[in-house]
């Protein structure tokens, strides 16, 4: 390239050039703030590149660019995207085979404001300096790729069926009847007493589905304030109300599109939450508090529950239309006294993950102990027999849990309520049994002191269990 087209412009016929025209003679004024610069016209192709430049890029003498694509000559250069968007690069580090260039590019507009191509400055050629912040630079995008890692495997599902410990014939039934709900696309209700596992096969009936590869995401219905609960499954428009985020936060559907949402305890689910709830099932569509749009989402919905669900559709406490739409594909999970069979291998299971002393090879649970802990009834089921085991390992002088160790660690047995006139007097089954249950609830808070996780807690039921019991019996303190 000659000296002369060095500092002005080839132009290329049939193109308007009065934007790059202008830019070219600033450049006078411009030069001893950069090292070199280059222009492209509205298809990105080079119209000019200053001798600087051809420099920098080490170009032959005899090469000649102009006319060619821009990415022909600078495979990372970005100017075609500066042209399509017409916004500008105002900072930005360039690679070049290996090296370095800070670079800024902007578009030139004509005076209608219709873009005609772009420009753009090598300012350093040399970013040793800027190595400390390139740095910092790089380990916040490591932390960044990490942290957005942890985020998806948070948001993919933790168990498969092989979780499910267990070798009876009720496991094996319930396994097998997984497997194929997990091949259909209904959705799914598992019932079962608190502790049972049921979160543990939400998760499998996800990974054995069509939606594995999407997003599982989990939310515990009894453990979110009610008011909160709208903006937690819908989501909430910037804002939405005083004190909310100037950004849109997603709500638990939008995260689940295209994967699983899983509701644990449904049953605790308010009545107006209801209503919108089905509405989205039925129609396929979510609009987030405070907004107007309205987005389409597809998930598959596992719900699951500790509570009778027939029962609360009919005391009205839940809607019967929505009990038939989760409940497409019902799965009953047995308690653990049901199958005690499985009690020595889930024993086995649960000490592997039990925290071991350094040295230490593993936990030894003699017979004696297997005896004493299948003849338990286990009202918190698998849950609670993980407590004992960690309770009994944490009190054991050694590796050796034997029929001592785990009596000590076993739940103290509440105190038998003072039998009811009902009961001594005769009376239905299910008058004396509710009275039992309400003199058991009434024991157990008063030895609680009035706590009422801790009630629960000593009755092995789940805290929303605990407030219906109370709500039934009309318990108010």
């Amino acid at each position: 390239m000659s000296a002369t087209s060095s500092h002005r412009p080839r132009l290329i016929p049939g193109h308007g050039h009065a934007g790059i025209e202008q830019a070219v003679n600033a450049f006078g004024l411009l030069r001893d703030y950069f090292e070199g610069a280059i222009i492209v016209d509205a298809h990105s192709r080079i119209t000019w590149i200053d001798q600087r430049y051809r420099e920098l890029l080490k170009l032959a003498a005899d090469f000649d660019p102009v006319g060619l694509p821009v990415e022909e000559v600078i495979p990372h250069s970005l100017m075609r995207r500066v042209v399509e968007t017409g916004k500008p690069t105002l900072l930005d580090i360039m690679r070049f085979d290996d090296r370095q260039f800070v670079v800024c590019r902007i578009p030139l507009k004509d005076e209608a404001g219709k873009v005609e191509g772009a420009i753009g400055f090598v300012f350093y050629d040399n970013v040793d300096y800027l190595e400390p912040i390139l740095e910092k630079f790089e380990n916040l995008q490591k932390q960044l790729t990490r942290a957005q890692a942890a985020l998806t495997r948070e948001r993919q599902a933790k168990y498969s069926l092989s979780s499910f410990v267990g070798l009876s014939d009720a496991v094996k039934e319930l396994k097998s009847q997984v497997r194929r709900f997990a091949l259909r696309e209904g959705a799914a209700l598992i019932q079962g007493e608190t502790g049972t596992g049921k979160e543990l096969l939400a998760h499998a009936i996800h990974r054995q589905s069509d939606r594995a590869d999407g997003p599982f995401i989990a939310i515990n219905v009894a453990a979110v304030p009610e008011q909160l609960l709208e903006a937690e499954f819908f989501g909430v428009a910037p804002g939405a109300y005083t004190g909310a985020d100037r950004k849109p936060r997603q709500g638990k559907f939008e995260l689940a599109h295209g994967g699983t949402l899983f509701l644990d305890e449904i049953g605790d689910m308010p009545p107006a939450i209801q209503a919108k709830f089905l509405r989205v099932l039925q129609e396929g569509e979510v609009e987030a508090l405070g907004s107007n749009t309205i987005k389409k989402v597809d998930v598959r919905i596992i719900a699951a529950t500790s509570q009778d669900l027939e029962a609360k559709v009919a005391d009205k406490s839940f809607r019967a239309d929505l009990y038939y739409r989760i409940a497409v594909l019902t799965v009953r999970i047995p308690p653990l006294r049901d199958r005690r069979e499985d009690i020595a291998l889930l024993c086995e299971t649960l000490l592997e993950q039990t925290m071991r002393t350094p040295g230490q090879r593993g936990w030894v649970l003699l017979p004696e102990a297997i005896r004493l802990l299948e003849s338990h009834d286990w009202p918190g089921n698998v849950r609670e027999l993980r407590n004992v085991l960690e309770r009994a390992a944490a009190l054991a002088p050694s590796e050796v849990l034997d029929a001592a160790a785990i009596r000590r660690a076993m739940p103290q047995a509440a105190p038998r309520p003072t039998p009811t006139a009902a009961a001594t007097s005769g009376g239905d089954l299910a008058t004396r049994l509710a009275e039992a249950e309400r003199d058991a609830i009434l024991a157990a808070l008063d030895a609680s002191n009035g706590e009422k996780l801790a009630a629960a807690r000593r009755l092995g039921v789940s805290r929303s269990q605990f407030y219906e019991k109370l709500r039934r019996h009309n318990i108010t303190s």
